[in-house]
């Protein structure tokens, strides 16, 4: 299962982001917490940041750093949030 998650993560292009329930939607899983729960423990390196709650608003503990990454590549974070009408990916 985590490798299938990193590939569908890294699917994912610069300058959108996707949920963790579209991920786990995409895979079979049952629950997206299984996706966070891959991305909490990887050891290779993929665009984590790119993945967000369905309700757009960024990782608790990360989201200096997720909104960092994710203004680099062009997303826009306005009060802690992703729009994801505007960046969803797929």
């Amino acid at each position: 299962m985590d490798e299938q998650v990193a590939e569908a993560v890294r699917a994912v292009p610069e300058g959108f982001v996707t949920t963790y329930g579209s991920v786990a939607r995409q895979l079979g899983l049952a629950s997206p917490r299984q996706v966070g729960a891959v991305l909490a423990r990887a050891a290779v390196a993929m665009p984590w940041h790119r993945v967000v709650p369905a309700s757009g608003r960024l990782v608790e503990g990360l989201a200096d750093e997720q909104a960092r990454r994710l203004r680099s590549e062009g997303v826009d974070v306005v009060g802690g949030r992703v729009d994801l009408r505007r960046f969803r990916w797929q």
